[in-house]
């Protein structure tokens, strides 16, 4: 029978991260307590120290993402206003609008 993969959320792993950096348990406790291996441990950790620099970096750039989304909500926004010009134009037409 295949095993699934384990999924673990960034706050789990930055946790774990952050225990193992204290270094008050060895690896082998990490994991046994964790029921992780000590590499995934070790690779978190690894990943941790190397992503720490950019959090006081100024000039980090905001995720292209964000400026998608915002592109996409004001398109929508303004085929909403079209749609809403163009009832309230056929409603006064009709006389149901006063």
């Amino acid at each position: 029978m295949k095993k699934s993969r384990r999924k673990f959320t960034s706050e789990f792993k930055s946790k774990v991260a952050l225990e193992a950096l204290k270094e008050r348990y060895s690896l082998s406790e990490l994991a046994e307590r964790f029921e992780l291996h000590p590499n995934q441990i070790s690779q978190w950790k690894q990943e941790f120290l190397e992503k720490s620099k950019d959090v006081f970096d100024k000039k980090s750039p905001k995720p292209k993402e964000e400026h998608v989304d915002l592109d996409k909500l004001y398109a929508k926004i303004g085929k909403l206003e079209v749609e809403w010009d163009y009832l309230k134009k056929n409603l006064k037409k009709l006389d149901l609008l006063g």
